[in-house]
């Protein structure tokens, strides 16, 4: 429910119709994507970052998540808590990305709060690292 727009309950079709409408949408959206990046150059320093953003995503998801504290905290079966977790992550002590770099640039936008429609600066920013058309 939102607050502006108050309690729109959906029948069960509209629900599905939605489902369905999402489902029709995800290849012609995802697809041209993958078809633009996937000669994009990817080896150790991107691997890297990757394993270091997901080992970001268990901090938070160990510190700060409620389901997973209140089932740890509950006894609950450890490993099937645990199961949602990447199996491979990477932890580093004060990470800084080298400057100028794609990975300072996502960090940049990523921890902090971004105005993305409004910053006209995102698109200068981005551009340079191929991050946008």
């Amino acid at each position: 429910m939102s607050a502006r727009l108050g309690a729109r309950p959906l029948s069960w079709e509209q629900l599905f119709s939605l489902g369905q409408a999402n489902g029709r949408a995800f290849l012609p959206a995802y697809a041209p994507i993958v078809e633009k990046r996937h000669p994009m150059a990817y080896g150790d320093r991107e691997r890297d970052f990757q394993l270091y953003r997901r080992g970001r995503y268990v901090e938070f998801n160990l510190v700060w998540d409620r389901g997973t504290i209140f089932g740890l905290q509950t006894n609950g079966r450890t490993e099937s808590i645990l199961m949602s977790l990447p199996p491979l992550v990477r932890w580093e002590y004060g990470y800084t990305a080298e400057a100028g770099s794609r990975e300072a640039l996502l960090t940049e936008l990523f921890t902090k709060p971004q105005d993305w429609l409004g910053d006209a600066s995102l698109d200068e920013r981005c551009r340079p690292h191929g991050a946008i058309n």
